[in-house]
């Protein structure tokens, strides 16, 4: 029986009239938050957001001060921008023929004397055991399948990996902004999820040399790289106000707190909201917010000296989150030129940075291009000869029973 959107109207009505009821009293606990957030001293908020680990929940280490706005420099000058992104298509238990694609896909963009525009994307077909598996060094009985979640993570690496290539193909007389979509925090390896080896070949061996060749690129002429986060739903800044307000011990904050709640005042000020909340009433459009430092346990554990900052930035349309590598948060000039060179794109893209679309168009998969994959896998096994089934649940979506 195919859903009953009568019944289902009605609880949409009845969930939006109370989400309405909540507006007036959730604009005043924000006010009433982010006034007590302005009485914290900058002394306090580092002092207690670097004492945050033992609380029940993840909040940001303050590196300037609690909150606040700053506006971007004026960039003039020849520019160039980088940009590159990723789509895949998982492995397929009803192909017969276990594989996965990644498609890698972006653009350089040069603005100044000699405009300058190249895109590209380049797809890479894993079919062997060594591409399909992460292996243990220590015990080659230990396996990973590369599906999933965990293939996503992977395409987030190999995001950055394609992002150092293609930096010798942008010209080297002028700032470079280095630009990805999404976080460089693979939140996807904190916890227990993964076994040891996943994380050290991911990390260890992919990821940070990966970081360290940008950091090292940067040395020899002026590269400033940003993560952008569009629509963020992190609170680590909430958490940071939260954590800077609370007057009570850490022992008492477990008992009476959680991840996203707390049942005490003042504490219980931040319920519910977002960081992106809080800096739509601060930052005026193009200006950012301090620096903060990320703080998942992922970052403390295994991310040394490729520790991850990150700072709002209001694009125009939107509270967005650039993530920053440690090198790029240590040196005000590249900061500055980063938050100067973002602010230009989101002007070109009416409020998102032109690169991140560009390359995202580059990099997609759609549903058609996912058929097609599908039906020349089954082709090519076909031509050669080889068995080409299906399951019959696969079978059963492409014929109409009524």
């Amino acid at each position: 029986m195919p859903l009953d959107l009568g019944r289902t109207v009605l609880q949409i009505d009845e969930a939006t009239q109370s989400i309405g009821r909540d507006i007036d009293d959730r604009q005043t606990r924000l006010t009433k938050l982010l006034e007590g957030a302005q009485g914290v001293s900058n002394d306090e908020a580092i002092t207690k957001s670097q004492n945050s680990l033992d609380r029940p929940y993840m909040a940001a280490q303050i590196t300037e001060e609690l909150i606040g706005s700053k506006p971007p420099n004026q960039y003039s000058g020849n520019w160039s921008t980088l940009s590159v992104d990723g789509s895949h298509i998982d492995v397929d238990r009803h192909l017969p023929v276990p594989c996965y694609l990644i498609n890698m896909g972006g653009c350089i963009l040069s603005y100044g004397d000699t405009p300058y525009a190249d895109f590209f994307n380049e797809p890479t077909l894993a079919t062997t055991r060594e591409d399909l598996y992460l292996s243990d060094p220590g015990n080659a009985n230990n396996e990973e399948l590369i599906s999933g979640p965990l293939l996503g993570i992977l395409r987030s690496v190999q995001e950055i990996e394609y992002l150092v290539e293609k930096i010798q193909d942008c010209p080297e007389n002028q700032p470079l902004l280095a630009l990805v979509d999404g976080t460089l925090v693979l939140w996807g390896l904190s916890g227990q999820g993964y076994r040891p080896f996943v994380r050290n070949t991911i990390l260890a061996e992919r990821f940070f040399p990966a970081l360290e060749k940008l950091r090292r690129l940067a040395q020899t002429r002026t590269i400033t790289v940003a993560a952008y986060v569009s629509l963020p739903r992190t609170t680590e800044v909430t958490n940071a106000i939260r954590c800077s307000l609370c007057p009570f011990e850490s022992s008492l904050c477990q008992e009476s707190c959680s991840h996203h709640r707390s049942r005490r005042e003042p504490c219980d000020q931040a319920n519910g909201f977002m960081d992106r909340e809080l800096f739509q009433e601060i930052l005026e459009p193009y200006s950012r917010s301090p620096v903060y430092k990320t703080n998942p346990t992922a970052a403390q554990e295994y991310y040394g000296e490729h520790q991850v900052y990150f700072y709002y930035l209001n694009s125009g349309n939107e509270i967005a989150r650039v993530e920053i590598p440690q090198w790029v948060a240590s040196n005000n000039d590249l900061l500055e030129l980063g938050h100067s060179l973002i602010v230009e794109q989101c002007k070109k893209g009416q409020g998102y940075p032109v690169a991140i679309s560009e390359s995202h168009e580059q990099a997609v998969i759609n549903g058609s291009d996912r058929q097609v994959f599908h039906n020349m896998v089954l082709e090519a096994l076909e031509r050669q000869g080889l068995s080409s089934y299906t399951s019959e649940k696969e079978r059963s979506k492409s014929r109409p029973w009524l």
